[in-house]
């Protein structure tokens, strides 16, 4: 009994982190997403959501979803790489440079994209002095291509980091015999390495689907006109209006959205077990 209460003891400083962080707000914003003028329940708030948001609900999916199918691709790359690479310089050049972008926060990266893809910033400036592109030719990216591009390149390490790890815990027998048999490095990695590691690659997807579904400091600083995502409409609602029962349920669409991601996940994870 006292060695249950003594792991108690030190568990609960976690549990109450976790219980006044995150589970009392996540209570407190659904019943205020239900909370409609007056006090009453209704569904007010989400017909105003649906109505005044749906282009940005949609605008969110689409670019979350182009990103983690980018984060993915990038991935499999930088970790194939590095479990088949032949040339060890090249190895460990990527081994020491693609981690860099997990140790930026988000507003460094919102900021530094900012100035990087501006119409007249660093790579349209670069790209002009090398004569690739005209003045009059050079665009802003700071639209929804500058958030996939901010998603992608600070999202990529992390994952890249987990298959990377799964792929170099890999039985070397089975890529040794593929390769002595003629199958190229290539096909040894869609066909034999990323099957074994498919389960990573999908947790680290899901965990960057909910990561990039919360960012704010991007969309704002990189995509300030509309459509935009909704952490900006939920700050907008917030600071504009005032108007906590509609960003309450910008949130829990949100909520509702990464956790469909999980739930086709565990779902799937559940039929291999069986």
């Amino acid at each position: 009994m006292s060695k249950r209460l003594f792991g108690l003891l030190l568990v609960l400083p976690a549990l109450a982190v976790i219980a006044f962080l995150f589970i009392l707000p996540l209570i407190m914003s659904a019943v205020g997403a239900f909370r409609v003028d007056g006090g009453a329940f209704g569904w007010g708030n989400f017909y105003k959501t649906f109505d005044l948001y749906t282009n940005d609900i949609i605008f969110t999916v689409v670019i979350i979803t182009i990103s983690t199918a980018l984060i993915g691709i990038g991935s499999i790359a930088i970790g194939g790489y590095l479990t088949l690479g032949e040339h060890p310089v090249a190895v460990a050049i990527l081994r020491w440079l693609y981690r860099w972008p997990m140790f930026i926060p988000f507003i460094v990266v919102g900021q530094i994209l900012r100035t990087f893809l501006a119409k007249s910033g660093l790579m349209n400036s670069t790209l002009i002095s090398l004569g690739l592109l005209t003045p009059l030719s050079a665009q802003s990216y700071l639209d929804w291509r500058g958030i996939v591009i901010a998603f992608v390149w600070k999202q990529t390490p992390f994952v890249a980091l987990l298959v990377a790890g799964a792929m170099a815990s890999i039985n070397r027998d089975t890529i040794e015999a593929a390769r002595n048999l003629g199958a190229s490095r290539l096909r040894v990695l869609f066909e034999i390495v990323v099957p074994q590691v498919s389960v990573t690659l999908t947790v680290g997807l899901i965990l960057s689907f909910v990561t990039m579904m919360s960012v704010l400091s991007v969309p704002l600083m990189i995509n300030a006109q509309s459509p935009t995502m909704l952490t900006a409409d939920i700050a907008f609602r917030v600071n504009a209006y005032g108007d906590y029962g509609v960003a309450n349920a910008l949130g829990l669409v949100s909520l509702v959205l990464a956790s469909s991601v999980a739930w086709i996940y565990l779902r799937q994870s559940l039929k291999e077990r069986a």
